[in-house]
């Protein structure tokens, strides 16, 4: 499948693993497992898989892991979605390389995260994607500007779209207005909504797609909740979206992987644990999670 179209439903898939002493931590990657994952979520109306993103645990796993984690992805949705794998990385070097990989591998685009562990300027930024965008593939760049504490602002986002290859951005600042302002100076460059809790008012002012987290539980419900939105049909995204916010917004926390996984075991999905540095759920948000994931299945009726 040939495309430039990194939009639609696209779902940060989560990482099952099995308990193996061998394994690092004691769990080892459970390939079948996700696999089976992966074409769930495309047969549940989700236009594709992003392996190796914050969600797929990606920094906790081998380089073998890391290549096998995006081959398994890419083998189970064949020719019935795209996948866009996360190539994120130290420097640009690092990041160029996990894009060729994807490239060989048949990834139909990349995911790519400013420089990780350091705070870059401008300058570097440029040439972080320059070098990753230089490999072929089209590039989603990310702008989580709380964890990498940089930044990619519209007019920043401007010159990055000036890249030949960098075909959209994956927005996580929250700020809503950004998606009018991002269209206005870069209107070549897609919008992707990359926040759950806020993906509803992405798409209603002209966001491209989802880069999505809680799709992992709902996927069915959460496209049908793009399907309307993109379609103008307000009051009935509002009734869709509206029960699911509460647990939508653990996608915008620290303990999201944990709270997603939590809620995919909540509805017989293979959630489990995470690799450290990620521990389990305190009491307190484990608690948490489940009551916000039961007035969103209860609302689905589900429960």
């Amino acid at each position: 499948m040939k495309t430039r179209d990194l939009g639609g439903v696209v779902v940060a898939a989560a990482l099952p693993y099995r308990a193996d002493d061998t394994a690092p931590a004691g769990l080892a990657v459970d390939y079948d497992a996700y696999a089976e994952h992966c074409r769930w979520l495309v047969e549940n109306g989700c236009r594709g898989v992003g392996p190796n993103g914050s969600l797929g645990e990606y920094s906790s796993l081998t380089d073998d892991e890391r290549r096998r984690v995006a081959r398994t992805a890419i083998e189970a949705v064949g020719t019935d979605g795209i996948v866009v794998v996360g190539v994120h990385g130290p420097g640009a070097h690092q990041a160029r390389y996990w894009a060729e990989a994807a490239a060989e591998d048949g990834a139909h685009g990349v995911l790519c995260l400013p420089p990780t562990l350091y705070r870059a300027n401008r300058g570097e930024v440029l040439t972080h994607f320059e070098a990753v965008a230089s490999v072929g593939l089209p590039v989603m760049v990310y702008n989580n500007p709380f964890d990498t504490k940089v930044d990619l602002t519209p007019d920043l986002l401007a010159e990055l779209a000036q890249i030949d290859n960098v075909v959209a951005v994956k927005e996580f600042s929250g700020d809503v207005r950004r998606v009018l302002e991002i269209r206005e100076r870069a209107p070549g460059l897609a919008v992707i909504g990359g926040a759950d809790d806020v993906v509803l008012e992405s798409l209603l002012m002209g966001a491209s797609g989802w880069f999505a987290g809680f799709p992992n539980v709902f996927p069915a419900e959460s496209a049908r909740l793009f399907e309307l939105a993109t379609a103008g049909k307000l009051e009935e995204a509002r009734a869709l979206y509206e029960p699911l916010v509460a647990a939508f917004r653990w996608d915008s926390r620290t303990e999201f992987v944990q709270a997603i996984k939590l809620g995919m075991d909540m509805v017989g999905r293979r959630g489990g644990p995470c690799r450290p540095p990620r521990g389990p759920l305190s009491d307190v948000h484990r608690e948490q999670v489940r009551a916000d994931m039961g007035r969103a299945l209860a609302a689905l009726g589900v429960a």
